[in-house]
C-alpha cells in the first residue's frame, strides 16, 4: 500500500505483493519477506486527516480480503430458523475445551456446553456454578459443595473426583493457558459424594474465581489434552462440529440441572474477514458477529434491525518483544525496548484508525481490573527515540513482526502504521502474518521462526490484576523449558513479587503489593505499545437478553429470540 499526494488530495495506491505458492502452516509469503508492507507517506501530521486515516484502514481490509478464496469468504447459506440462533466468530472455534485456546468470544460457546464450579458474572465476581457454595476454610483450604441432581447430558452424575481429574489434566498439558494463573494446583479430598475440599501448600486466596476457569468433563473422559469431543453439564450439547472450520452446531439439553435454554439450535460459524461478517449480518444470514472494528461499527451503527453492543473490557492488547532473544541481542536491554516505544504514536492511532474505541494503557494491566495501579504513559517522541539508539549503540536495527488475523480489530492497520513508525526512526520493520488455524503458538513458544515483535491480546478471565500479572509475567527458567512462559518473560524480581502478593490473604495488603509488583514489571518496559480496547459486538433486533460483559462474552443460556 503506497500513498502520494498533490496539493489537494490525498492518492491512495495497493500493490498486491507477489505469491510464490501456497500457504505453508498457515502463514502467506511473499516474494522477498513474508506480508511485507512499505508506506511511503508520514502516517500522522497536518497533512492527513483522520477520515484518509480511516478510508487507509479500510481499504488495507477490503483488499486483504480480496486475496482470501470463495471457501473463507462464502457467509452461511440460508437464513436463521424461528429458533435457531446463528454466530459468527472472527476466530476459529478449535474446541470447546479450554485447556490450550480460550481467545475472548470462545468463552460464550465453551460455557455453554461444559461449565465449572463457578462463573464470573456480570458484575465481574465469581458466582456459584457447579458448586452450590466455596468458602475459604484456612488460607490453604476451601471446602466445596456440589449441587445436588447434577449430571451430564449423557445422564452420569457429578462427582469430586471429576473436579479432581480436571485440575490434574489442566496442570499437565504442556502450553497450558489456563494452567499459567494458577500460582499452584490444590489437590481435592473427598469428604462425600457432594462435598470435598481443595487443599493447597500456600494461600491461594482468589481460588474461588480461578476455579471459574477450570472446565469439567467425566473423569474417564478427561485427558491432558485439548479435549475434541465429550459432554459437559451445560445447557446446550453438541449434536456436530467440523473443527476445520470452525463450525458447530449445538442443542438445548434437555437434562439441564438449570433452567432450559431459551433457544432450541444454536449454529456458530467461522468466518475470517470481517467484510464478510458484516455482509451476513446485514442480510440477516447471521444473528451475532463478535470483536467488530470501529470502522465496521461506523458502518453498522443506525442500520434497521441491527444493534450494537458495548462493554468495557478485561483485555490489554500489546506490541510485546520476544524476551527469548539472546544476551547480546540490542532488544534484551530495556533501554532499546524503551527507545522504541518512542516511535510510536500511540494517540494517533487511538484516534485515527481505532476511532476511540480503545484507550492507550497506562500500566501493565487494563484499569478495569481490580487490583490496577497507573505505572506510566507512552510517550511519542520520535527524535528521542533516535537519540537514544544512537547513544546505546543500535544501528541498522531490523525487527520482525507477527501476528494472527483477528487478534483484535483494525490489526493489520495497526502494523502497517507501526512500519512507517519505526521507519520514520530509521528501523526497517518486516511483517508476518498468520491466518487462524496456523502455527503461531509454535512461533510464540520459540519452537519456529524467529520474531522481534508479536501483535497479540491477553484478557484475565477472572476479572482480577492479579490474574494477569500471574498469566504474563510469573514465568520461572522451570517454565520456561517446556515453553510455560509468556514470549519467554522471565524475571526473578518480578515474580517473586507477584508471588507474594498473590498469596496475601489480606486484601488491603495484597492491594498495596500488586501495585508494586505492576512497577516492577513496567519497569522491564515489556511492550512497545498497549491499549486497552472496548468489548463491541453486533446483533440482529430478533436477539434478545444478550448481556455482553467486560470478558466480552455472554450467557448463551440468556438469550432468546423474538417469537
Amino acid at each position: 500500500m503506497r500513498i502520494s499526494r498533490n496539493r489537494d488530495k490525498v492518492i491512495l495506491r495497493y500493490t498486491s505483493p507477489r505469491v510464490n505458492g501456497p500457504a505453508i502452516n498457515g502463514v502467506k509469503h511473499s516474494r522477498k519477506s513474508i506480508g511485507r508492507s512499505k508506506m511511503t507517506a508520514r502516517f500522522s501530521g497536518p497533512e492527513m486527516s483522520r477520515r484518509q486515516l480511516l478510508q487507509l484502514a479500510g481499504a488495507a481490509g477490503l483488499f486483504a480480503a480480496v486475496g482470501v478464496s470463495a471457501t473463507a469468504c462464502a457467509g452461511p447459506t440460508g437464513l436463521p430458523g424461528r429458533d435457531t440462533l446463528t454466530l459468527a466468530l472472527n476466530r476459529s472455534l478449535v474446541s470447546l475445551d479450554n485447556k490450550l485456546n480460550q481467545f475472548d468470544a470462545a468463552v460464550t460457546v465453551q460455557r455453554s456446553v461444559r461449565e465449572g464450579l463457578t462463573a464470573i458474572g456480570p458484575d465481574i465476581a465469581p458466582v456459584p456454578m457447579l458448586a452450590e457454595s466455596m468458602v475459604m476454610a484456612s488460607p490453604t483450604r476451601w471446602t466445596v459443595k456440589l449441587r445436588e441432581g447434577v449430571t451430564y447430558s449423557d445422564g452420569r452424575p457429578l462427582k469430586p473426583q471429576d473436579v479432581a481429574t480436571a485440575l490434574e489434566m489442566y496442570s499437565k498439558v504442556q502450553g497450558s493457558f489456563v494452567a499459567s494463573f494458577f500460582p499452584e494446583f490444590p489437590t481435592v479430598s473427598e469428604v462425600d459424594e457432594r462435598t470435598f475440599h481443595l487443599d493447597s501448600k500456600g494461600p491461594i486466596p482468589i481460588l474461588d474465581a480461578l476455579m471459574a476457569l477450570i472446565l469439567i468433563s467425566p473423569a474417564e473422559d478427561n485427558k491432558a489434552e485439548e479435549l475434541q469431543t465429550g459432554v459437559g453439564t451445560g445447557p446446550y450439547t453438541v449434536q456436530s462440529f467440523d473443527r476445520g472450520a470452525g463450525t458447530y452446531t449445538l442443542v438445548r439439553n434437555e437434562n439441564y440441572w438449570g433452567e432450559p435454554a431459551p433457544i432450541r439450535q444454536v449454529n456458530v460459524r467461522f468466518l475470517p474477514e470481517e467484510s464478510s461478517r458484516v455482509i451476513a449480518l446485514r442480510s440477516g444470514e447471521v444473528d451475532v458477529i463478535d470483536s467488530i472494528s470501529p470502522n465496521s461499527m461506523e458502518q453498522l451503527e443506525g442500520l434497521p434491525g441491527v444493534t450494537i453492543e458495548r462493554a468495557s473490557s478485561l483485555r490489554l492488547n500489546q506490541i510485546f518483544y520476544n524476551f527469548r532473544k539472546p544476551k547480546t541481542h540490542p532488544l534484551s536491554d530495556p533501554r532499546v525496548r524503551q527507545a522504541l516505544s518512542f516511535a510510536i504514536d500511540g494517540k494517533a492511532l487511538v484516534h485515527d484508525v481505532l476511532i476511540d474505541t480503545v484507550e492507550q494503557a497506562q500500566g501493565v494491566t487494563p484499569t478495569s481490573l481490580s487490583g490496577y495501579a497507573k505505572t506510566g504513559d507512552y510517550v511519542y517522541d520520535p527524535g528521542k527515540a533516535k537519540s537514544l539508539l544512537a547513544d546505546l549503540g543500535v544501528e541498522d536495527l531490523k525487527l520482525k513482526i507477527i501476528w494472527e488475523t483477528g487478534e483484535f480489530p483494525s490489526d493489520t492497520a495497526i502494523m502497517e502504521a507501526l512500519v512507517q513508525m519505526f521507519g520514520d526512526i530509521g528501523v526497517k520493520t518486516e511483517l508476518q502474518q498468520f491466518e487462524p488455524g496456523g502455527n503461531i503458538l509454535q512461533w510464540r513458544q520459540g519452537k519456529e521462526g524467529d520474531w522481534d515483535l508479536l501483535g497479540n491480546g491477553f484478557s484475565s478471565p477472572t476479572g482480577l490484576a492479579i490474574t494477569m500479572l500471574q498469566g504474563m509475567y510469573a514465568g520461572t527458567a522451570e517454565k520456561e523449558k517446556t515453553r510455560d512462559t509468556y514470549q519467554g518473560y522471565v524475571n526473578d524480581e518480578v515474580e517473586r513479587k507477584i508471588a507474594r502478593a498473590a498469596s496475601e490473604v489480606d486484601e488491603s495488603r495484597r492491594t498495596a503489593l500488586l501495585k508494586v509488583a505492576q512497577q516492577a514489571v513496567w519497569d522491564t518496559w515489556p511492550c512497545a505499545w498497549a491499549f486497552t480496547p472496548k468489548s463491541i459486538l453486533a446483533r440482529r433486533n430478533r436477539v434478545q437478553n444478550l448481556e455482553l460483559s467486560a470478558a466480552n462474552a455472554y450467557p448463551l443460556a440468556r438469550v432468546g429470540l423474538e417469537s
